[in-house]
């Protein structure tokens, strides 16, 4: 979990939950960027997502040895998740089979991931595993996932692995909606949400629809703008002007759409996020430094858009895979304890214990 840090003085504003916090409205965070360690370094490398690719470079390599690549001849380097799930549905049997080679592997190594972090005290006696980031929505990570799971189970690990439901460029705006208690967002039908991540940065409009049902479980993306960010040669300062822009955009569309946007913004960051707003470690992958004592990234926000609907504005800023993982909480409901493993760069991971729900009376 994160520590706490001394970070740049935070602009006053309301106080309706804490950055970084374990105990928020629904559930507990037991855990969260847990960086497990053995003799060949990150246990989570085996199951980030160039992890992968990986394996099907090395199951291309063979099956070339004896028919041409169904990529490109000579053997190209990108392959598209379209293109796999494609050959995976329509292909010949051997080029399906090179792709179910590298699914296999994938889900070994993803079944050793699951299975070291059941041994930590944060992650004992997990019931189901979310998997998310930009792998989960297609057909051969979900066999993959499929497979992990029979390999936990043959060992005797009761467990379920599931992709996880939304778009994986919605899920970590969605999640924003459950890091504050929802009476913030009584008289208000949206929020401003931001998922930073170190190749993109995602910011949208939420709509909470509970009108549809209560629990949020029906909230959805009416819109969102994606940067990627890592295709230009930024600092940490432009970064920031460029979010904000972003946000600003929003603001002005929700206004256009006279939806009636909440003074609120939930940021999903990578990293270790202190009660302060302040990034302790995890952000290597960010434009310029993020993990400096002299920068908080809620109050940089916070003196960029001070006001929303003319109302101050709050902002809470937690872990990206806490937030993506958060995204599945009504979907959890049958469960007491759960996890989330977010596939991208690195493999980010959180895990939750549900809260007892308070009874309304009457």
């Amino acid at each position: 979990m994160a520590k706490n840090n001394a970070a740049a003085p935070a602009i006053p504003g309301p106080a309706i939950a804490g950055h970084g916090a374990a105990l928020l409205p629904s559930v507990i965070v037991d855990g969260y960027n847990s960086q497990l360690r053995d003799e060949e370094g990150f246990i989570g490398d085996r199951a980030r997502r160039d992890a992968f690719f990986e394996a099907l470079d090395h199951w291309r390599a063979l099956a070339a040895q004896r028919r041409k690549d169904p990529f490109g001849e000579p053997m190209t380097g990108k392959v598209s998740k379209q293109q796999l799930d494609r050959l995976l549905m329509e292909g010949e049997p051997f080029d399906q089979a090179m792709v179910l080679s590298a699914a296999e592997d994938y889900a070994q190594g993803l079944a050793r991931v699951v299975r070291r972090l059941l041994r930590t005290k944060e992650w004992r006696d997990t019931q189901r595993v979310v998997l998310g980031g930009g792998l989960s929505a297609n057909r051969f990570t979900a066999i993959a996932i499929a497979r992990a799971e029979l390999l936990l189970r043959a060992a005797e690990i009761d467990i379920e692995l599931r992709p996880i439901r939304h778009d994986p460029d919605e899920a970590g705006l969605i999640g924003a909606v459950h890091l504050a208690p929802s009476w913030v967002f009584s008289g208000h039908d949206s929020i401003l949400a931001v998922d930073i991540g170190g190749t993109n940065m995602r910011a949208g409009i939420v709509e909470l629809n509970v009108k549809k049902r209560e629990d949020l479980s029906k909230a959805s993306v009416r819109r969102f703008e994606l940067w990627r960010h890592a295709d230009e040669e930024l600092d940490r300062e432009k970064a920031i002007d460029g979010l904000v822009a972003m946000l600003e955009d929003l603001i002005g569309d929700a206004e256009k759409q006279e939806l009636k946007l909440a003074p609120f913004i939930g940021i999903g960051c990578p990293g270790e996020i202190t009660e302060a707003g302040g990034i302790e470690t995890g952000a290597q992958n960010l434009p310029g430094n993020w993990e400096s004592r002299r920068f908080n990234l809620p109050a940089a926000l916070r003196e960029a858009i001070p006001h929303i609907a003319g109302a101050d504005t709050a902002i809470v800023l937690h872990n990206d895979a806490v937030v993506q993982g958060l995204s599945q909480l009504p979907f959890m409901q049958d469960v007491e304890r759960w996890g989330v493993l977010t596939v991208g760069t690195g493999l980010g991971n959180a895990r939750f214990t549900n809260r007892e729900k308070v009874k309304k009376k009457g």
